[in-house]
């Protein structure tokens, strides 16, 4: 493992340590009750902005401010209105694409060779939105009653969304919740994470450039127990779109019985990534290492569970171990670091316990095993990339969520028996198969109960494919069509002619 010295730290405009008010009505406010906090660089412990700390008072002000926006003046905006606004914000977000990645650098860790590769998916996923904007319709539909009765569907948006947003992807969670929302003529309030606020702030002040109406896309900062729990539970939102751990979208789930309010969730995983003997291992050695290292293992759909086939597991998963040893881990602001740093220091306890666990349920460190603490890396919250050999389908390490850059090595003998190992989880988010074979990589991925399947590579995303999970991961879809119909009511309409 290689480990980058100390640089110099660049200060963004939007994070040079100022305070950071929230946007409700087309206003920067503070909170009513006046409470801040702080959000810090996860790589230096530095202080970058201070920021309006939200809770039930001011999620009742953006959640009314929304449904003025969304009973008055948004509702007679056209769709090729809200295209050509979706538009306007591609082409802002296009122009301030590196200040963006650079502000997630910053906020969350990920490095800069990683946010910057992020440019075709963000400004593609609204442009992708903005084209859906003008092809939504309802469908005629010929009955069977007898007499002369036209039938027909409309399709409406749903209302005002709460929209809750993790921290380990603040730039594209943001635009993947916006995105739809103006696209289908709703409003939103956003909640973005508490440990990762900045980029989310930046984006509505784009939209408002872009010429977003008032009160169409609020966003409130602040804790989930607060701020998030308000807003689950809020009687006058209609739809709450969130992403992040199980355990939260259970308690979203139970939040919303209130007023049934519609929830999509994109949550957790423990995703297989399976790889057979005939595969090129040249292509599968990165390609299994990073489906966990990249955003040092902050992915939900991470493929943790890494099955190999017995004949080559020795060989293999040593080669995975070698290949972490070589990735350079630093401050995500050094454009040759690969694996930043964990968000919090909660996280970086999180993941050290996961390895202590590991290391007594009798599986084999080949590569990391614990925190970085070189140098400059002394008050961030680094740990290196991990590869487990000798895991059992029963340990914890090969069943629990991490989050961290843990892989968890298991050997495979049989197809089918692996088919049952892969599928005997909670979860069911994202997969991944190694082979030359396509008439067993359509097999094998027909099999596996996940949302997502890939083959030969491994988190290939974009804006006109389905994203979504299985089981305990969640349901609903993000990106597609199936993601705009999440923000729609359909309505039947009869009207007897005779």
């Amino acid at each position: 493992m290689a480990v980058s010295q100390a640089i110099p730290i660049t200060r963004h405009p939007f994070a040079n340590g100022s305070y950071k008010q929230m946007l409700i009505d087309g206003k920067w406010v503070d909170a009513a009750s006046g409470k801040r906090f702080e959000t810090h660089n996860p790589a230096t412990g530095e202080l970058l902005a201070t920021v309006a700390e939200g809770d039930k008072e001011d999620i009742d002000r953006a959640v009314a401010a929304a449904r003025r926006a969304f009973e008055g003046p948004w509702s007679k905006v056209k769709p090729f209105e809200r295209q050509n606004l979706l538009l306007k914000l591609a082409d802002l977000v296009e122009k301030n694409f590196d200040e963006l990645s650079q502000l997630d650098t910053l906020d969350m860790g990920a490095p800069l060779s990683r946010t910057r590769a992020y440019r075709l998916r963000a400004v593609g996923m609204l442009r992708y939105y903005a084209g859906q904007t003008t092809a939504i319709h309802g469908e005629t539909i010929e009955n069977s009653l007898p007499g002369e009765i036209f039938s027909y569907t409309l399709k409406e948006p749903i209302g005002v969304v709460g929209a809750i947003i993790p921290w380990n992807g603040p730039l594209t969670a943001t635009i993947w919740k916006i995105g739809p929302a103006i696209a289908t003529g709703c409003t939103v309030v956003l909640k973005p994470a508490e440990e990762a606020p900045l980029t989310s702030l930046r984006i509505a002040e784009l939209a408002m450039e872009a010429g977003v109406p008032s009160g169409v896309i609020n966003v409130v900062p602040g804790y989930g127990e607060t701020a998030g729990a308000a807003l689950a539970s809020h009687h006058d939102v209609d739809k709450v779109a969130f992403t992040g751990s199980h355990v939260t979208g259970q308690s979203i789930i139970r939040a919303s019985a209130g007023n049934l309010k519609r929830v999509s969730l994109e949550l957790g995983g423990k995703s297989p990534d399976i790889v057979f003997a005939d595969a090129d291992l040249d292509a599968a050695v990165p390609g299994a290492a990073m489906a966990v290292f990249a955003n040092s293992g902050q992915i939900c759909s991470a493929g943790t569970r890494l099955f190999v086939e017995q004949s080559i597991y020795e060989e293999f998963v040593g080669r995975v171990a070698e290949f972490g040893k070589k990735l350079q881990v630093g401050n995500g602001l050094d454009p040759n670091v690969q694996i930043g740093p964990l968000v919090s220091e909660e996280q970086l306890k999180r993941v050290t316990g996961y390895l202590d666990i590991g290391q007594k349920e009798g599986a084999r460190a080949l590569a990391g095993g614990g925190r970085v603490t070189e140098g400059a890396l002394s008050k961030g919250f680094f740990v290196s990339p991990t590869v487990f050999a000798g895991v059992q389908d029963n340990m914890r390490i090969a069943q629990e969520e991490i989050f961290g850059p843990v892989i968890s090595a298991i050997a495979f003998k049989d197809m089918d028996e692996l088919v049952k190992r892969a599928n005997n989880t909670t979860f069911g988010l994202g997969s991944g198969l190694w082979t030359r074979d396509v008439t067993k990589a359509h097999a094998v991925a027909k099999s596996l109960r996940a949302g997502s399947v890939w083959v030969n590579c491994y988190q290939a995303m974009d804006p006109a494919v389905p994203s979504g999970g299985y089981k305990m991961s969640g349901y609903g879809r993000e990106s597609g069509k199936q993601h705009v119909e999440e923000y729609l009511n359909v309505k039947a309409v009869w009207i007897k002619t005779a």
